[in-house]
C-alpha cells in the first residue's frame, strides 16, 4: 500500500525527485515563453504596467507602494505649490513665478510707461494662474518667490518620469504549468536578468542652467512564497538547469532552499526594490522605488513511497 515517508526516506529521494520533476520544464512549448516585448499587455503610453512570466495569474502593483518615481511634472522645474487645494507648478514659462501669499503668479513684462527707477513693472495673473484674471502691476521689489533656482529633486524625479522602472519577470522551478514538486524539496527562483529589469539606466533633466543626472538600478527582489515566508535575494538568481550540475541541489544564489513544509498551491510574488541616485544643483540624494511582478503558481504534492 502507500503511505507518507518520513523525513529520511524524502531527503534520500530529495535529489531524484526534484530532478525527475524539473526535467520537464526543458520540453516547454514556445508558445508559453516568456514574452519578449517588456510592455506587452500595458495600456498605450503606460511602458511600467505589470509583467509576469508565461502563467500570468493576476497583475500586481507596478508601484508597489513604494514611491513611483513621477512626483509630476511641474511645467518649469521651480517645484510644486497649493493654493486653494489644488497643486500648481511654482514656475510655469509663460506666467513666471507663483507668490503663495496673494494666489498671484509674476512675470516681468514691458509697461505702459518707463518704470521709476528701482521699479519693474510684472504681468499678474491671480487666482492660482487663472487666465482670465490679468493685470500689469508696478512693483518697487520682486515678490516672495521670484527668480528661485530651479529644486534639483524635482529635476531628478523629471528625469526618472522619462524612463521605465519595470517589474522583473519571474522563473520558478517547479512551477505549476511543468508539473509539480515535493514537500521539502528545494526551489529555484530567478528572473530575466537584463538592463531593462535591473539597471543601471540613466537619464537627466535640466532647466535654467541647472542639470540633474540619475542612474537608477536594483538594490535586491524580495519573493513572497504565498506562506507568509519571504526571501532576499541581491541579483535576478540562477536560471535551473535539470542536466547541470546542481540539477536536485539549492540554488547557488536565489532559492527557498527548505522547500514547502506542506501539500498545496502556492502563488509566489516578488516585488524588486529599485534604488534612484541622482546628483546635480549642488545636492544630491535617492529616491526609492518599488516594481510588483505578477503571480506565478508552485504546486507541491508530498512524496508517496511504498512499503511492503
Amino acid at each position: 500500500m502507500l503511505t507518507r515517508g518520513g523525513k529520511g526516506a524524502r531527503r534520500a529521494l530529495a535529489g531524484v525527485g526534484l530532478a525527475l520533476l524539473l526535467v520537464a520544464g526543458a520540453t516547454v512549448p514556445a508558445a508559453a515563453a516568456l514574452r519578449a516585448d517588456p510592455g506587452a499587455g500595458c495600456p498605450p503610453d503606460q511602458p511600467d504596467c505589470s509583467v509576469w512570466d508565461d502563467e500570468p495569474g493576476n497583475p500586481g502593483n507596478p508601484g508597489g507602494g513604494g514611491d513611483d518615481g513621477g512626483g509630476g511634472d511641474d511645467g518649469g522645474g521651480g517645484g510644486v505649490c497649493q493654493w486653494n487645494g489644488r497643486t500648481i507648478p511654482c514656475y510655469d514659462e509663460d506666467l513666471g513665478w507663483f507668490n503663495s501669499g496673494d494666489g498671484c503668479y509674476y512675470k516681468l513684462t514691458e509697461g505702459p510707461v518707463e518704470p521709476p527707477e528701482g521699479e519693474q513693472w510684472y504681468l499678474q495673473t491671480c487666482n492660482g494662474g487663472d487666465l482670465g484674471a490679468q493685470d500689469v502691476v508696478l512693483l518697487d521689489a520682486p515678490p516672495p518667490g521670484f527668480g528661485a533656482p530651479p529644486d534639483p529633486e524635482e529635476l531628478a524625479r523629471r528625469a526618472l518620469a522619462s524612463i521605465s522602472l519595470l517589474p522583473a519577470p519571474l522563473k520558478v522551478a517547479p512551477r505549476k504549468s511543468v508539473g509539480p514538486g515535493l514537500v521539502g524539496l528545494p526551489v529555484w527562483m530567478w528572473a530575466a536578468p537584463s538592463t531593462s529589469y535591473f539597471g543601471p539606466l540613466t537619464a537627466s533633466a535640466s532647466d535654467r542652467g541647472v542639470t540633474v543626472s540619475i542612474e537608477a538600478k536594483v538594490d535586491r527582489i524580495v519573493w513572497d512564497m504565498g506562506n507568509d515566508e519571504h526571501v532576499t535575494c541581491d541579483g535576478p538568481g540562477t536560471p535551473y538547469d535539470p542536466k547541470g550540475d546542481r540539477a536536485g541541489r539549492t540554488s547557488p544564489d536565489c532559492g527557498y532552499d527548505e522547500g514547502y513544509s506542506k501539500a498545496g498551491t502556492y502563488e509566489v510574488t516578488a516585488t524588486t526594490h529599485w534604488t534612484v541616485t541622482w546628483r546635480g544643483g549642488g545636492e544630491s540624494g535617492e529616491i526609492l522605488v518599488t516594481r510588483n511582478s505578477g503571480i506565478v503558481q508552485i504546486q507541491i504534492n508530498e512524496l508517496q513511497v511504498v512499503t511492503r
